[in-house]
């Protein structure tokens, strides 16, 4: 029986540079997806699928990322005042347990690798644990990580979320080599990152989610830097490739938005805003009325 995963690292410590001038004074994953930041999407996907406790990779300037989650007591009682009960249930999603969070700092940034690595005094040698990646929205009906922890419950070992990309993005991902691609759990007997597209295994990539195990840690802590000169998680995960329970993917149901660029970030405000009652019909109504000059 593989013990539950109640432990997730969020690695929050980039500087957004794509989405500058945003965020100058800004953290990038406190920018708003129709009323939510980034950083609570992840946040509420993790505690959906058991998560408990949390620990935030972060760096200068991002504390703001841990203030979102704590009570604000005169905002409330506000909302008490003026019997503005939806928004006070709403702004009770933002609260977190005292302990529930716990930060690190990240003080040079070195790769997605080093960034899991700098939580390695948090986990329990014992314990898988959750990386999630909050540039990655993925709308689900079933959370994505609900999705991944069910499916480890059978499988142990590692995890990685994984969906089919065209073949020549594959450069852009860790690509995954699978036993058996018709399955939606696959076992993984290679893992390349960021692969010319003449020379990609498939093209299965993988994306901000995973479920690792200890054992990955103890390889970070003597990982060379790999491609673009970062010390790479996928790397480190290949190396359980060999171990007993492996490393699987799961095709996870669900659409992926990368809001890490500024094209994904706005198909998804369009399409959580078209998921909306409140916004639904205003929304296609606004779509619909744009002319050819608009839609280029």
């Amino acid at each position: 029986m593989t013990k539950k995963v109640t432990k997730a690292v969020l690695p929050i410590a980039g500087l957004g540079t794509r989405f500058l001038p945003a965020t100058k004074s800004m953290p990038k994953e406190m920018m708003t997806l129709v009323d939510r930041p980034l950083i609570q999407y992840a946040m509420d996907e993790a505690r959906d699928a058991g998560i408990t406790d949390f620990i935030f990779v972060t760096a200068r300037g991002k504390s703001s990322l841990v203030d979102y989650f704590d009570k604000s007591p005169e905002l409330e009682e506000s909302l008490k005042r003026k019997g503005k009960d939806d928004l006070l249930e709403e702004l009770g999603r933002t609260d977190m347990p005292s302990g529930a969070i716990s930060t690190i700092r990240q003080q040079k940034a070195m790769g997605l690798g080093h960034a899991v690595w700098c939580a390695r005094r948090l986990i329990d040698s014992d314990e898988c644990f959750a990386v999630i990646l909050p540039d990655d929205v993925i709308k689900s009906d079933v959370p994505c990580l609900k999705q991944m922890v069910d499916a480890h419950a059978e499988t142990g070992g590692c995890m990685v979320a994984a969906m089919e990309v065209a073949r020549e993005e594959t450069s852009k991902y860790g690509i995954l080599d699978v036993e058996d691609g018709g399955c939606k759990t696959v076992r993984v007997k290679g893992m390349v990152e960021k692969p010319d597209p003449s020379e990609t295994p498939s093209n299965l990539a993988v994306i901000g989610r995973y479920i690792l195990t200890p054992e990955v840690l103890s390889v970070l802590d003597n990982q060379d830097a790999g491609k673009g000169g970062e010390i790479q998680l996928t790397d480190a995960i290949a190396k359980q490739i060999d171990s007993e329970r492996g490393v699987h993917g799961l095709k996870f149901d669900g659409q992926r938005f990368d809001c890490g660029s500024k094209a994904g970030f706005l198909q998804a405000t369009v399409a959580f805003g078209l998921s909306r009652p409140d916004l639904r019909d205003d929304l296609a109504s606004f779509i619909k009325s744009l002319g050819p000059n608009e839609l280029g």
